[in-house]
């Protein structure tokens, strides 16, 4: 390629940038949906979060009952009430009378991951170009972490759309505040962050709040200045936030006799800030090193961007950037529990300083080969470019390995899964895994030859086919995994007319009572046996309660036909399960003795 054709291609990258900068909500919309859409659909319902989040919401349409969270006939006082009104509105409307559609229960996701990219571009405008924020917007939308809670029906996705929310807010607040511009942010701006953080704490209680005041109080003590935080209109936004806060919280309080506030700040927050809750325990650094996969690809450009912020920390944009991910990310590796959710509050942050290191230095890069041309028309020696930082030189080769890993980690999932829990791979899967590789390696080799936008590219071309080729190729051929569908379509094969609701006994995943549907019975192989015996129908029993099932059938004198067996591998406890499915003869169905 001649050195023309070569200055070409990145003027052309830069141009067609332009253009998406221009339309950006459209672009990165169809982005979005790309990526996310085809899990959504494909997906069957996932234990065991998500499976809760969706029982308890199907239980508001069944009971009416908006106040109150069930999973069953047990209260579920984790998590606030807005993501199961949300859930509930969507099966509503989208569901057309079916409740037990898993998809209808994610659109909540779905909708608040695409308004969080929406809200990256706009926190990001606060102080840069439109071409930068798209940037930002693109690398937070093809992150592997966010492209998963888009597509299941938890509560991480709104939560973030409400983060980002009132992040914006507070960093137009305090860019105008340091900058002194004028006019300043407006009420209305201001009690919008009020309104986000209100339906932030009814959707996950105190994280919207903490990540904010983390954020706030940070940059007050860092500064030494805490004036600004009075163009917040506190007085009238926490009044606002009361507004929508309380009702819920004062029903609750009288539905369940204070028992919500008991479980919720109780037993599931205190318990997770005192140690590693249902087996989530890990080190400091599990986010850091989960990252090579999570913020995969964004990974590409993380190290050598961060330490970019910390160096000019003194401007104003960086600064805040810096002060939202660095308490939020120390106390997340500090407390005891650790999901990779919880680090998500702070990727917008990660994206942004990344889109602004990209652009940054190929404007560098681009001034410093203006000079050069200038200088060698004008016959002068071609300046000598300074000398890196030892940093600037390490990082992007810390940065480029961490992309490796994610790279192999990622192709070696595709094409060995199907193999572990299935049936095995097909050629095409290969193909298109090989051709995800080809597209991150050549994302690689651009980084490693300075080119970066270039890299972005062809790492969102990546991901264009990963993540449609995972969802939809294959996960459905990991057969092993999906226990429970397979268990609710054995289940509905063999139901008759006129059965009772089926038992579940010792396989008690969420995922089955939601496809099963709301009234089935959760219990232990005796309490299975007493009520096969009682009124018959199916029940489904996992092999380690089997030898109590049939001890306590003969003690009831009461027969079992073994109908049907489903096995696979149960990941939620990270073993392989047998279920038998029998159908139970009551003992009152037995005729009565001949008369004498």
């Amino acid at each position: 390629m001649t050195e023309g054709a070569a200055g070409e291609v990145p003027g052309r990258m830069a141009a067609l940038l332009h253009r998406l900068a221009r339309r950006p909500r459209l672009w990165l919309l169809l982005l979005c949906l790309a990526l996310w859409v085809p899990g959504l659909l494909t997906l069957p319902p996932l234990d065991r979060d998500e499976s809760r989040f969706a029982q308890a919401s199907k239980q508001m349409l069944e009971t009416g009952n908006f106040i109150d969270i069930r999973f069953g006939a047990v209260p579920r006082y984790k998590k606030p009430v807005g993501i199961y009104w949300l859930q509930a509105a969507a099966t509503a409307v989208a569901g057309q009378g079916r409740l037990d559609e898993i998809w209808t229960y994610r659109l909540p996701s779905l909708l608040g991951a695409i308004a969080a990219v929406w809200l990256t571009f706009w926190c990001a405008r606060a102080f840069a170009e439109a071409e930068t924020a798209f940037l930002a917007a693109a690398l937070l939308g093809t992150t592997l972490l966010l492209a998963a809670d888009a597509t299941i029906a938890t509560t991480d996705a709104v939560l973030l759309a409400c983060v980002l929310a009132v992040q914006g807010v507070l960093l137009r607040v305090y860019m105008a505040a340091r900058l002194e511009v004028q006019p300043e942010p407006g009420s209305k701006l201001a009690l919008a962050g009020w309104f986000a953080l209100g339906l932030g704490i009814l959707i996950k209680g105190p994280v919207v709040l903490a990540v904010a005041a983390l954020t706030g109080t940070g940059l007050s003590l860092w500064d030494r200045k805490w004036r600004w935080l009075g163009r917040l209109r506190p007085v009238t936004g926490l009044a606002l936030t009361l507004v929508i806060v309380l009702p819920w919280l004062i029903a609750i309080a009288i539905q369940s006799h204070g028992l919500f506030f008991q479980q919720s700040l109780g037993h599931d927050f205190g318990a997770k800030l005192a140690g590693g809750q249902e087996s989530h325990g890990a080190p400091p650094g599990y986010y850091l090193l989960l990252s090579t996969v999570t913020f995969w690809p964004a990974i590409l450009f993380f190290a050598p961007s961060v330490m970019t912020a910390i160096r000019r920390r003194s401007e104003p944009a960086l600064r805040f950037l810096v002060m939202w991910i660095v308490p939020w990310w120390v106390i997340v590796e500090l407390v005891p529990t650790k999901l990779p959710h919880y680090v998500l509050p702070v990727y917008p942050a990660l994206a942004m300083l990344a889109a602004n290191w990209v652009l940054e230095k190929r404007e560098t890069q681009k001034a410093t080969e203006t000079e050069k041309v200038e200088k060698a028309q004008e016959g002068d020696a071609p300046p000598q470019p300074a000398k890196e930082p030892l940093w600037d030189r390490v990082l992007p080769y810390v940065a480029a390995l961490q992309f490796t890993f994610g790279l192999v980690a990622l192709t070696a999932a595709a094409i060995m899964l199907p193999g572990l829990y299935g049936e095995g791979t097909t050629w095409w899967l290969i193909a298109l895994a090989c051709v995800f590789a080809a597209l991150g390696l050549g994302a690689l080799v651009a980084f490693l030859r300075r080119a970066n936008l270039a890299a972005f590219l062809l790492a969102v071309a990546a991901v264009l086919v990963f993540y449609p080729t995972l969802t939809v190729g294959v996960t459905p051929r990991l057969e092993q995994l999906w226990v429970s569908p397979r268990a609710a379509a054995a289940e509905r094969s063999l139901t008759q007319p006129g059965d009772p609701p089926p038992t579940l006994a010792g396989y008690t995943e969420p995922s089955l009572v939601f496809l099963l549907g709301t009234d089935t019975r959760l219990t232990d192989g005796r309490g299975a046996a007493d009520a096969g015996a009682a009124e018959g129908g199916l029940a489904l029993v996992e092999e380690s309660e089997r030898p109590a099932f049939q001890a306590r059938l003969a003690e009831l004198e009461a027969d079992a036909n073994e109908v049907g067996s489903v096995t696979g591998f149960n990941y939620s406890r990270g073993r392989r399960v047998h279920i038998r499915i029998y159908r139970v003869k009551p003992v009152h169905d037995e005729p009565p003795p001949p008369a004498e």
